[in-house]
């Protein structure tokens, strides 16, 4: 093997040690999703390997398309279904169990878009919104932690409204790491912070950008800003303390969508 060929070949075993999404996936490779753009978007995706369908005519009769004649359908109640899901959950008579989606990998996602860098946000709610939000403005990916991030469920994919099926999430194990690692793929890493100096219209550069959002309330940890190039804060009154992260995430994609290149 060449010397490049071998340098090459080490960097590709690095990035897929870091991208497995490990403890983040049930133990049986399977996931339930529910209510009618979540299970609509599933059923589209190729990717996902579609185990079985309960669901109401009136559920199905609202899907974009039909069903494929031999696909695996078991006609329920509303009532019934709900005892399939999470509690007082919008189910829209429509509930998929099918195959977690595959793994995919830091260097998979690498290019010209923005990356999304979530630093240790749990709710499973604010991770599918940002989901949602990183589809609409054009993200290559959300990254988070193995450890400390939800798992690929029905709440995640109910909240992102499809999301779930076309925004690559990359887990990592060591989330510094792979900080380090957009760095060296040229990516200029930003990380909001109510007290940082300048604003994010004043921080943004030109070329790609990983934009690194903390936890709920607590913000991001001291070594995870300290793997950013520069902190910056979006230029909210003083009305209000700070934003949810998903609505700072989807103002913050915005911003980048709408610079001055």
């Amino acid at each position: 093997m060449a010397k490049g060929e071998k340098k090459r070949a080490m960097r590709g075993r690095a990035g897929r040690m870091q991208g497995g999404r490990g403890s983040g996936r049930a133990s049986t490779g399977q996931v339930r999703l529910w209510g009618r753009h979540a299970v609509e978007a599933a059923l589209k995706n190729p990717a996902r390997v579609h185990r079985k369908l309960w669901a109401t005519r009136e559920g199905v009769a609202a899907l974009d398309g039909e069903l494929p004649a031999d696909f695996p359908v078991e006609w329920a109640d509303a009532s019934d279904l709900a005892r399939l899901v999470a509690r007082d959950a919008p189910h829209q008579g429509l509930v998929l169990e099918c195959g977690a989606l595959d793994d995919v990998f830091l260097e998979d996602v690498i290019g010209d878009a923005p990356i999304l860098v979530l630093d240790q946000v749990t709710d499973p709610h604010n991770v599918g919104a940002i989901l949602r939000s990183a589809a609409a403005f054009g993200a290559a990916a959300i990254v988070t932690q193995d450890r400390h991030a939800p798992p690929e469920s029905g709440v995640v994919a109910k909240s992102a409204s499809g999301a779930l099926e076309v925004v690559p999430w990359v887990r990592v194990v060591n989330l510094a790491r792979a900080l380090d690692e957009l760095a060296e793929s040229g990516y200029w890493r930003i990380g909001l912070a109510g007290e940082a100096d300048a604003t994010l219209a004043e921080a943004l550069p030109t070329g790609p950008v990983a934009l690194v959002l903390g936890a709920e309330g607590e913000g991001m940890r001291h070594n995870i800003a300290g793997h950013c190039d520069a902190l910056a804060k979006l230029p909210i009154s003083d009305a209000i303390e700070s934003l949810n992260v998903s609505n700072a995430a989807a103002i913050a994609l915005y911003a980048i969508a709408t610079r001055n290149d």
